[in-house]
């Protein structure tokens, strides 16, 4: 490949052969939302031990783990869960983009939208209409990246911690990043 080709980006369903993939790029995400919210890992991450989580995930099938790819190399990941709604409406389910991560250097030239149109499509095809995606606070990227793909806030959680002991969810992110 000549360095005028185009690069080819492309998404699929992961497979447990994606593992070792997958858990590296868990870990990126990990350390990278840590920084942002020091509780992440134990609020919003996946149970230990964490191979097995992402061996659940991807074998489950009211769940979506999808790869993002360039060029045949894996740079990124997406699970979709899927949760009931309460009454009057527990025939209907929404989808919920748990986790979207791409590895920093092949940000930005479409492996995040090739990953979720193929979540989309497939929630879609289960039946799906609704969608939420989790994002941190102060995350201007992730949030920019769902409300170019439709996607508007529509609920903020509020923290307050009366432990004596230092705050795991006080955030340690650049204040000039602003807040999502």
């Amino acid at each position: 490949m000549s360095m005028n080709d185009p690069m080819k980006t492309a998404a699929r369903r992961a497979t447990v052969d994606d593992l070792p993939d997958l858990l590296r790029m868990y870990g990126e995400l990990s350390a990278e939302q840590s920084a942002i919210r020091g509780i992440w890992p134990s609020a919003d991450g996946l149970d230990a031990p964490i191979e097995s989580s992402l061996i659940s995930l991807v074998n489950e099938d009211h769940t979506t783990v999808i790869v993002g790819e360039i060029d045949g190399v894996a740079v990124g990941f997406l699970v979709a869960i899927e949760e009931p709604l309460l009454e009057p409406m527990t025939d209907r389910r929404i989808g919920v983009v748990q986790f979207i991560f791409t590895d920093h250097e092949a940000r930005g030239v479409g492996v995040g939208a090739a990953m979720l149109d193929l979540a989309m499509e497939r929630l879609e095809g289960r039946g799906i209409d609704l969608f939420d995606a989790r994002v941190s606070p102060g995350h201007r990227l992730a949030k920019n990246f769902f409300e170019s793909n439709g996607f508007k806030a529509r609920s903020i959680i509020m923290h307050r911690s009366d432990a004596r002991t230092e705050d795991p969810i006080e955030e340690s992110r650049d204040p000039s990043e602003g807040s999502a």
